[in-house]
């Protein structure tokens, strides 16, 4: 696992060492550079495999082909003996050193090969050609931006800002989408000029051009009818052959548990393919039981007898806020983030390689929103036309254990939006989202953003939208977008953060393109959602854990903003410091509820991150490592 970083036209060696020191926490084991007339790369390694032999920048024989790899590909002894045969001599027993000999044999297509998780880039002196790919589903982040004839890349935004002519410019479109999804979707960042490389994606640089095309996608919903003993049979069978492959490490090795039915099922397959007992991470709140699994990860660690240990964010994790903004790179309204930080600081006092349940809550259609259009599309279409009318009062009583009026009211409010959307994939899908409704942006907005005429966050992701099936298109954005540009850029960028490398088992790509051609019927039940998950993984777990409904991970903001947190956002987001070309100041106060309104925290959390990330990396010109007390 690696930070990489590079330029293509004019490259310097000190803005390179400058690029590859501030993602050194990516790669604090060894720093490496390839320096030629018109390229440059630049590495910073964390060491999983071949821990002596696998410095990079690697080359082939000749050294006319260099990389700079962040990744690990999990069938390169296979490849490697294949290319073996094809006379390709190896000088080293990296994975990395196996994508350049593969590189010379099939060129671009090189990255179908790869089963695993990379951004890299390949130098070929040959045909002076730059190729930058990153894998199928997004795992790893690669980012780019043009200047001056020049391309400039990395891992990390915070990389590519140490060049000096880059300015910091905020993307009023992205900003828009942000506060919309809680995230920016890609190619995007919150960066006006600079981009992500999307999921999936090659971008090759020629002779001062570059052109970027796809090499692989969701395979188009086909089920085929078949037997739910035949799924879990081959669902198994791909789940272990995954999990076997993410073992393979010459560090310390361990299990994110948190006691749902995903962690756990990874953490068994691990126990079982794994001679000692597996270690194991759990996270908690100590709040109540609705902020906490801690109990059922202890059932799980008991049962499968792992190394268990575990972590209690407090209130005073509020601290390390401005930090994790920072390494996020850019403004992510997942407060997630806070706990996953502090796990993973735990984790890596034990390992050096952790798992994660990350993907199958996409890939078996786990979260409430597939449940609910999925039964309301069904049963649509057999009752009356009433149905719709009625929506409002299924609704409420799915969510009737809710005791939060002012919650239950909105609840009411979406309701009302998602009974007049229903056939409509693209209004849908927004109504799930969108924190901030279009018909609120004009009093929010200053007039400057609103004369840039940004489109409407649904103009974003309508290219997605290919059919009139809801469920299966909330699926397919998900996986292209919100899984990517939110929880997979969370998981890296968070254990990144201290030097640990997240691998994630659910997104082995031969698990997505099979699961994703599993019916929607074995995957949603009206009383248990992942249900082929759960019926696959049966006898691996206590029926407490597989028959357990699923736990939302809620972060306790309502908890933290009537303490400490709702004074730094009263100070942040106040007239005199919130950022009044972009907010209409008086709105905000509106928000914060100044005006003897409940206080919305659901809007006042993302302005809240905004405001520190502009703080941050547009107020900052030094990008260094963040002092709290210039924030807070």
């Amino acid at each position: 696992m690696c930070g990489i970083s590079g330029i293509i036209g004019e490259p310097r060696k000190n803005l390179l060492k400058k690029m590859n020191r501030i993602i050194q926490h990516r790669g604090p084991d060894d720093s490496g550079i390839f320096l030629d007339k018109n390229i440059g790369l630049g590495i910073q390694r964390l060491s999983i495999i071949d821990l002596e032999g696998g410095k990079q920048p690697i080359h082939n024989e000749d050294e006319s082909i260099w990389i700079v790899y962040n990744g690990e590909t999990y069938n390169y002894l296979e490849l490697k003996e294949a290319l073996e045969k094809k006379n390709h001599k190896f000088y080293t027993n990296s994975d990395t050193e196996v994508v350049v000999h593969l590189y010379e044999e099939f060129g671009e297509k090189c990255v179908s090969k790869l089963r695993g998780m990379f951004a890299f880039a390949i130098w070929d002196g040959n045909k002076e050609k730059l190729l930058l790919a990153r894998d199928r589903l997004g795992i790893k982040p690669l980012y780019y931006t043009i200047i001056d004839n020049n391309l400039i890349f990395g891992s990390e935004i915070k990389s590519i800002l140490q060049d000096p002519r880059i300015e910091r410019k905020v993307d009023y479109q992205a900003l828009h989408d942000y506060l919309s999804f809680q995230f920016v979707p890609g190619p995007r960042t919150m960066f006006k000029d600079i981009k992500k490389l999307q999921p999936g994606h090659i971008l090759v640089w020629k002779n001062g051009k570059f052109s970027i095309s796809k090499y692989w996608d969701l395979t188009k919903h086909n089920p085929v009818k078949n037997s739910e003993k035949y799924y879990c049979k081959c669902l198994l069978n791909l789940l272990k052959e995954s999990v076997k492959m993410r073992l393979i490490s010459d560090v310390p090795l361990g299990v994110y548990l948190s006691g749902g039915i995903d962690s756990s099922c990874l953490a068994a397959l691990a126990s079982e393919a794994s001679e000692r007992p597996v270690k194991t991470f759990s996270v908690g709140f100590g709040i109540s039981e609705k902020y906490d699994e801690l109990k059922y990860a202890q059932i799980v660690a008991n049962y499968l007898n792992t190394d268990h240990h575990e972590l209690l964010s407090k209130e005073n994790s509020i601290k390390i806020i401005p930090k994790v903004i920072w390494h996020l790179d850019e403004p992510i309204a997942d407060s997630a983030a806070i706990p996953t930080y502090l796990i993973s600081e735990l984790t890596k006092k034990h390992v050096t390689v952790v798992l994660g349940g990350e993907g199958a809550d996409e890939l078996f259609m786990g979260y409430r929103r597939y449940k609910i259009t999925y039964l309301a599309n069904k049963y649509s279409k057999i009752l009356s036309n009433s149905f719709k009318k009625d929506m409002n009062w299924i609704l409420e009583h799915i969510y009737k254990n809710i005791p939060d009026i002012g919650k239950l009211k909105r609840y009411t409010n979406f309701a009302s939006e998602f009974s007049s959307s229903i056939n409509d994939p693209l209004k849908t899908y927004m109504v799930f989202f969108n924190r901030f409704p279009e018909k609120e942006r004009k009093m929010l907005y200053t007039n400057e953003i609103v004369k840039n005429n940004v489109k409407q966050s649904s103009e974003t992701i309508k290219k997605y939208i290919k059919s009139n099936n809801v469920t299966l298109q909330m699926f397919y954005f998900d996986a292209k977008v919100y899984l990517p540009d939110d929880l997979l850029i969370k998981i890296d960028k968070m254990s990144m953060a201290n030097s640990l490398e997240g691998r994630v088992p659910f997104l082995d790509h031969k698990i997505v393109e099979f699961v994703s051609n599993i019916p929607i019927n074995f995957k949603i039940k009206v009383l248990t959602e992942k249900y082929i998950l759960r019926k696959t993984v049966s006898n691996l777990l206590p029926k407490v854990i597989t028959k357990r409904k699923k736990h939302t991970f809620n972060v306790p903001l309502t908890h933290w903003f009537k303490g400490e947190l709702g004074e730094i956002a009263s100070q942040i987001l106040s007239e005199s410091s919130v950022h009044k070309k972009y907010f209409n100041s008086k709105y905000i106060r509106r928000i914060l509820g100044n005006n003897k309104l409940k206080p919305n925290y659901n809007q006042i959390w993302p302005l809240l991150v905004f405001e520190i990330w502009h703080k941050i990396y547009i107020d900052s010109q030094r990008m260094k490592k963040i002092n709290l007390k210039h924030i807070f």
